[in-house]
């Protein structure tokens, strides 16, 4: 009777991560589609405010006190992260593929095995060091790099990929000493404010209606997303909601076929599944691993 609360908390951040993943393509999908007319930084920004406007909200209603954390400098570092991570990202979209950007991006729990090693200091077994090499070898499969078979701006995404790594290893650290709401302000103030300084210089005017309707919904359909991954990791261990994520390249297929006209060629399904099943190894020692302590 006692691991019911937990199975019930492990199954409803299973579900909000799912939400949150579907909602994050189409966010991603929108993104893309906006980088035709818009400057990435701009997208970025709209994607941020809704977040912001939230916050604003939770602001008005409960007061500032929520804005309290115990480790502040962690949240500024996250909000960094956040503006940097989704900025390198669009950037990288607007170049790449949108499927082939989301299987690139799944370097991202390969990373975090790695830093949770090297910062966290938890022990990583050979086992999951070879997996996480083999993963490793899965991206370079759908890279290609040298081949000129993929736009550099891959290595954008790369980038963006081990920026939302560290995110996810400072949302483990903040789940401990702060609550759901101080990390999602934290998350919409820092990262907006840094992305108003290069605004104005790269700001243009939405060029039809369904433009500026797109960019709120974005703004709004980001803010709840991110909320949902958010509550999800404070409801459960980040090893048990962690493979949902993989739903992306899910979505992401379906976004790019039906709005892009875009598919992976067979090199990249081939390094796609690589990186899904050592990723999905990786997670499971890690659970494994978790349950012994």
């Amino acid at each position: 009777m006692a691991q019911a609360p937990k199975t019930a908390g492990n199954l409803r951040g299973i579900a909000l991560m799912a939400a949150g993943m579907f909602l994050f393509s189409a966010v991603d999908a929108m993104g893309k589609f906006l980088t035709d007319t818009m400057h990435p930084v701009q997208i970025v920004w709209f994607r941020q405010l809704g977040l912001l406007f939230g916050v604003l909200v939770l602001i008005a209603l409960r007061g500032p006190s929520f804005l309290r954390s115990s480790n502040p400098k962690l949240q500024i570092g996250r909000g960094l992260l956040a503006a940097c991570s989704a900025t390198l990202f669009i950037v990288g979209v607007s170049y790449v593929p949108l499927a082939d950007a989301v299987a690139i991006s799944f370097v991202a729990p390969f990373m975090v095995t790695v830093m949770g090693a090297l910062i966290l200091r938890e022990p990583v077994g050979v086992r999951r060091w070879v997996a996480v090499t083999i993963g490793f070898v899965g991206t370079l499969i759908v890279i290609r790099p040298g081949m000129g078979l993929m736009h550099p701006a891959a290595g954008l995404v790369i980038i963006a990929a081990t920026a939302f790594a560290l995110r996810q290893i400072l949302s483990r650290v903040l789940a401990g000493v702060d609550n759901t709401q101080t990390t999602v302000a934290y998350t919409a103030i820092v990262s907006w404010v840094l992305l108003c300084i290069p605004f104005p210089f790269v700001w243009q005017a939405p060029a039809t209606t369904f433009e500026i309707w797109l960019l709120i919904a974005m703004a709004v359909i980001a803010a709840f997303a991110e909320t949902l991954v958010i509550v999800a990791l404070s409801l459960t261990q980040a090893v048990v909601v962690a493979p949902v994520q993989y739903s992306l390249i899910i979505w992401g297929t379906l976004y790019g076929f039906f709005i892009f006209g875009q598919l992976p060629d067979a090199w990249t399904w081939i390094g796609t599944v690589i990186i899904v099943a050592t990723g999905l190894y990786t997670l499971n020692r890690e659970r494994a691993i978790t349950r012994m302590k």
